[in-house]
């Protein structure tokens, strides 16, 4: 199933963890979190080299990988006080999409029923549609609900004939029924697409669609609040998605269909910590890392951060221990 290491480039794994082998359950006994490459960008639209994204932001960082990362604001280390395994790189062949997201929803439907929580590496944002399919395949369809980071909707009918790309994977999954459209709320949206009739089609699935002016004059923290509400009434647990092109291209360039007026590094990164202290998050993905057009390594740092960011949040959920963002940082 997978490459044991990285499709592209040398092996390593996600800041030293250790690897394992999706095939040998042995290997991964008792993880609580499962790192996976999905190295592919056939359903891109526009510039390509997001297959190269799960290599960079494994390598994203300028510490010494000696296994600690303790969180300054949490009091974690999310690589030390969780168990946490890399499976390296989904052998994805790039001719085939529906047969590379195939086998991604495999593996993360494997990771789901031992008990871990996926988190995978894009490649481009059609992985979704496999990925929490997976998840959903094993603990239930419309069971799981979704919150996606993005500046654009990805709900498209079909992408030039095609039903799968990265501008369809959230219409796939909530027209197979592994979401429910009414547990499917989107942040940050913005720029100059979807139409009318697919706008439609999502009021009509019951989706909240927060385009980024509303984020903008409501506060992130009031429409964080308001969502959260939503993302736990009927459902066992919360997939997290996060297209890097949600942040400003200032911020994040290294991505393939860049749109200016986003979000701040910050801002995601706060963001993910709350959604990942509050929320039973069951999966992650982070995508359409595209390190040809990144600038000093960027966007591969952001995108590193936000899973490192997830991972250290989780491990406070877990502990059950208290968190403050306004108490002085040494009384914690």
């Amino acid at each position: 199933m997978v490459n044991h290491g990285n499709m592209y480039g040398p092996a390593f794994t996600f800041l030293g963890i250790p690897a394992c082998d999706l095939d040998d359950p042995a290997t991964y006994k008792g993880a609580d979190v499962i790192i996976v490459g999905a190295p592919i960008d056939s359903g891109t639209s526009h510039r390509s080299g997001a297959k190269f994204g799960p290599q960079a932001i494994r390598g994203g960082d300028y510490l010494p990988h000696d296994g600690e990362r303790p969180h300054l604001a949490l009091r974690t280390d999310g690589l030390k006080d969780l168990k946490v395994f890399d499976a390296g790189d989904l052998l994805m062949p790039g001719g085939d999409l529906v047969a590379s997201l195939a086998v991604l929803r495999e593996a993360t439907e494997k990771i789901s029923r031992a008990g871990a929580i996926a988190v995978v590496l894009g490649g481009d944002h059609s992985i979704a549609s496999a990925d929490v399919a997976g998840i959903a395949n094993h603990l239930g369809h419309g069971k799981v609900s979704m919150v996606h980071f993005d500046a654009h909707a990805d709900t498209g009918e079909d992408q030039w004939g095609a039903l799968v790309g990265h501008g369809t994977p959230m219409r796939r999954l909530i027209d197979e029924g592994y979401v429910r459209g009414d547990r499917f709320l989107q942040l940050g949206l913005r720029g100059y697409w979807p139409d009318n009739k697919t706008l439609e089609w999502m009021r009509d699935q019951g989706m909240r669609s927060y385009e980024m002016t509303e984020i903008h004059h409501r506060g992130l923290k009031a429409v964080l609040d308001e969502s959260f509400a939503t993302l736990t009434d009927g459902c066992d647990g919360v997939f997290l998605s996060v297209d890097i092109d949600v942040v400003d291209p200032g911020m994040a360039p290294g991505t393939g269909t860049p749109e200016p007026g986003g979000m701040t590094s910050r801002e995601l990164l706060e963001a993910v910590r709350r959604i990942c202290l509050e929320l039973p998050v069951v999966g992650i993905d982070v995508v359409e890392v595209a390190p040809a057009f990144d600038s000093a390594d960027i966007t591969a740092i952001l995108a590193n951060r936000v899973v490192l960011e997830a991972l250290s949040a989780i491990a406070k959920r877990r502990n059950g221990s208290t968190y403050d963002p306004t108490q002085n940082l040494l009384d914690r």
